[in-house]
């Protein structure tokens, strides 16, 4: 059992930045890949990014690519995403997920987080 709590969000103008932390609790942390998606008001929640469990592999969604950067602190149980210049298109609810195998799809991941709001105003 994995429990995943975000934090970090909040409102910033555009061009601005934001770090997402995901501190999770349970011993084998560092045994799950973890993902962060989004879901932004009247769309479907979508991926942002996942790091296999060592960080040793990352993937990105193209919207983010070069501007957000997943990273994990297995000794802090906690993984992160840093998001630069951002865009009022990154207003959503994000939330970190947690699963065995490094994955890009929602429906592999077996444990959330309650999600954190990100707003970027114009």
């Amino acid at each position: 059992q994995v429990q995943l709590v975000e934090s970090g969000g909040g409102l910033v103008q555009a061009g601005g930045s934001l770090r997402l932390s995901c501190a999770a609790s349970g011993r084998t942390f560092s045994s799950y890949a973890m993902g962060w998606f989004r879901q932004a008001p009247g769309k479907e929640r979508e991926f942002v990014a996942a790091i296999s469990w060592s960080g040793g592999s990352t993937y990105y969604a193209d919207s983010v690519k070069g501007r957000f950067t997943i990273s994990r602190d297995n000794a802090k149980n906690t993984v992160y995403l840093q998001m630069n210049s951002l865009t009022p298109e990154d207003t959503a609810v994000y939330y970190c997920a947690a699963d065995p195998n490094t994955s890009t799809e929602q429906s592999e991941y077996d444990y959330w987080g309650q999600g954190t709001q990100v707003t970027v105003s114009s």
